[in-house]
């Protein structure tokens, strides 16, 4: 398990943590900065979830964070690891110029906007990936093994009202079936690159609140969904939290453009100003429900007995995710 408050870090990776366009701060005061947020501040699902759809504080991440981005480009930003510039690169070629190096992880979110915004989490693996786990299947099957499994869940920590109406306490995604995936897996590392343009709906989110980023604080959690009993509980690959993002910090990364990347940068603004319509639409009419659209689940918190049943007090440890499950538990 990593622990992102280890001390005597490796130089190379607390050259990683701190050449991002915007610092590493405290989690409770981070402005135009990142952090990573307590694992506990995500709930995931529990190790009877399959039973009792109860969920638990996630609890350590099981990689090590390692870095954040915030960088924008003349066009879209793919294959961050793969840029012959690439920071986390440069460290890692420095640190070990025999080879043998680290497994990492980049989760870079492509923001729909006309200067190419994009946020790229980095996240290291401190331990050999045991042979046949979740994880290790993750990195050896297909796209549709992985567009099946990877999810996101995403909390407004701070923000206006109408942001967190859009978004919803605790935002799921199931990444690869609502939105468009580009997945990178080398020998040493594993990068996914998500289109949020790719849904009209995530996109019109997106874009309002990227008209409040300097007043937001995002926390976002990446994880492998749990879809058997064996594999339960759920455990949080990595998470970040960025706060008050300036804009004008965004270092700016040129690359040569791919044939996909253009096409997809032609047809935005028009898809822009459809977007906009369709995700004012979804938040005036929380009922209508797009197939490319980020779910939002509010959670309760009914309480859980030692046997596994619910009951009807609060309790702490655990929230039953009724969404998730298609119907809800008799209490």
């Amino acid at each position: 398990m990593a622990s992102p408050d280890e001390k005597n870090e490796p130089e190379w990776i607390e050259i990683v943590k701190s050449g991002g366009a915007v610092p590493l701060l405290e989690p409770d005061n981070c402005p135009n900065g990142w952090a990573y947020p307590p694992g506990d501040k995500f709930m995931v699902r529990g190790p009877e979830y399959f039973s009792t759809k109860v969920k638990i504080p996630a609890g350590e991440y099981l990689l090590k964070p390692l870095g954040f981005d915030w960088v924008k480009g003349s066009t879209k930003i793919w294959e961050v690891l793969n840029h012959p510039n690439s920071r986390v690169r440069k460290a890692l070629d420095d640190a070990f110029p025999a080879g043998d190096k680290p497994f990492v992880w980049a989760f870079n979110l492509q923001v729909p906007s006309k200067d190419n915004y994009s946020a790229v989490a980095y996240f290291t693996a401190v331990e050999p990936i045991p042979e046949g786990s979740l994880m290790d299947q993750f990195l050896k099957g297909d796209d549709g093994f992985r567009n099946s499994r990877l999810k996101l869940i995403a909390n407004i920590v701070k923000g206006p009202w109408i942001v967190r109406k859009a978004v919803g306490e605790q935002a799921i995604c199931i990444i690869g079936r609502a939105l468009s995936c580009k997945y990178c897996v080398a020998q040493n590392f594993f990068e996914v690159d998500v289109d949020i343009g790719s849904s009209m709906v995530a996109s019109a989110i997106v874009h309002l609140a990227f008209g409040y980023i300097t007043t937001l604080t995002v926390d976002l959690a990446f994880l492998i969904e749990s879809q058997t009993e064996s594999e339960l509980p759920e455990q949080i690959l990595g998470a970040v939290r960025f706060s008050e993002l300036n804009p004008a910090s965004a270092r700016p990364i040129e690359q040569s453009s791919e044939g996909s990347a253009g096409s997809l940068q032609s047809s935005l603004s028009t898809r822009l100003w459809k977007s906009i319509g369709q995700g004012f639409s979804q938040l005036l009419h929380p009922g209508a429900q797009d197939s490319g659209s980020v779910s939002s689940s509010a959670h309760v918190n009914p309480g859980v007995q030692e046997n596994g049943s619910v009951s009807s007090s609060a309790h702490v440890n655990g929230i039953v995710d009724h969404e998730d499950s298609g119907e809800d538990i008799k209490q």
